[in-house]
């Protein structure tokens, strides 16, 4: 154990007497780690992100909106649902328990006594709270008497209510949206921004029979419809029934695409793997490079250090070290060298990630896997490009390595 201890003591001081081929070999190990690092963090994140996506957005519940496939790409919705599917809908499915047809009305001035906020109003039926599980924090949801008698009522988000009121209550208090007095009966709890970056906590949500008639000037048709489910462990099948029923309701002939689509959350699950996966793609290409680029160049300083230190290794076989020593210190200055560079391509890795959510908000999470990954690879670099100039110094002759 002793003479275990002396080698890797001998190994600590080398690395610090060349000083230079230890930065360079730490560099390009911590370049190397840190972009794994952040491959492994993003990978966690997404998945984190993917069980906070399925609570909030709900596991027992899918989204109709209306247009075809296609109409996606170039952000256009086609006016296609409308109330009655709504009511369709809820006759022919004995399990869906809830039914909300939502419209939406983007860059809306509303006002408070001179603060003015652009906003998106949420036109939905009652107990938008419950549809979304989304609690009221203050106040209370709207009631369908209010949707029946289309009443200027509204609950507000975080954001809407700090532009707004500040640190006042605006529960009871009336503001203006499109000059229209809508009362504030209540406040939506805090949610933050969205799986594509938007925030949830700026919008206005009224009875959507208001909105039709106030806001947009319709009486049928509307964006989206929210429909949740008893059974949620069907869910998959009842998305295919939703998709027979409307088909068959709207009349689309056998061989055309539905003029609507179906998301649950799985779908949403999905959209964020894309999002996060050319981002993982790219950086895993890059971290991988650099460990290979890493270890070329870990292998190619040892070389150089084996030639510099023929004569003291020669010297050292001379009075008794053995071929393992001189084996076991060289594999000793390797992984000494990528433990450090693994320690400082985690930091490294950590500093990258900050600034890649600052720039763009992809989900990261870091924990002891993405050290743990980091490590055990910075180790496998070491060894594996280590071993080869290690070896060659074991299996010098001591005289001749003297006389060199």
């Amino acid at each position: 154990m002793q003479r275990l201890v002396n080698i890797f003591s001998q190994a600590f001081q080398a690395v610090i007497a060349l000083k230079l081929r230890s930065f360079f070999c730490i560099l390009s190990i911590a370049i190397g780690i840190s972009a794994i690092t952040i491959i492994v963090a993003t990978t966690e994140g997404a998945y984190q992100k993917a069980f906070d996506i399925v609570a909030t957005f709900g596991p027992d519940s899918v989204l109709i909106v209306g247009g075809a496939e296609e109409s996606r790409g170039i952000a256009r919705r086609d006016k296609i649902l409308t109330l009655t599917d709504a009511e369709a809908i809820r006759s022919a499915f004995g399990t869906a328990y809830m039914v909300v047809p939502m419209s939406s009305v983007r860059d809306v001035i509303v006002s408070y006594k001179g603060n003015r906020y652009q906003t998106q109003v949420v036109g939905s039926s009652s107990d938008y709270s419950l549809a979304w599980t989304w609690p009221v924090v203050e106040g209370s949801d709207f009631t369908q008497e209010d949707l029946k008698r289309s009443a200027n009522v509204a609950l507000i988000g975080h954001e809407t209510m700090r532009e707004l009121f500040g640190e006042e209550s605006p529960v009871g208090k009336f503001i203006q949206v499109r000059q229209i007095p809508v009362q504030v009966v209540g406040v939506l709890l805090e949610r933050g921004a969205s799986v594509g970056g938007g925030n949830l906590d700026n919008r206005v949500v009224m009875p959507i029979t208001t909105v039709m008639k106030k806001l947009q000037n319709e009486s049928k048709y509307v964006a989206v419809l929210r429909v949740r489910f008893e059974d949620q462990e069907n869910i998959d099948r009842r998305v295919e029934e939703l998709k027979t029923f409307l088909r068959a309701e709207h009349r689309i002939p056998d061989g055309e695409s539905n003029d609507f689509q179906v998301f649950s959350s799985k779908d949403i699950i999905k959209f964020l793997v894309a999002l996060t996966g050319s981002l993982v793609v790219f950086v895993g290409i890059v971290g991988i490079i650099s460990l290979i680029v890493a270890g070329f160049v870990l292998a190619n300083l040892f070389h150089l250090s084996v030639r510099e230190r023929t004569r003291e290794i020669g010297i050292r076989r001379s009075v008794g070290a053995k071929r393992h020593d001189i084996l076991f210190q060289f594999l000793g200055e390797a992984l000494l060298l990528t433990t450090a560079g693994g320690l400082c391509g985690f930091l490294l890795g950590i500093a990258a990630s900050t600034l890649l959510q600052y720039v763009e908000a992809f989900p990261i999470h870091f924990s002891w896997k993405a050290f743990a990954i980091g490590l055990i690879l910075s180790w496998i670099v070491g060894i594996v490009f280590g071993l080869q100039p290690a070896s060659r110094a074991a299996n010098l002759e001591p005289i001749e390595a003297i006389r060199s």
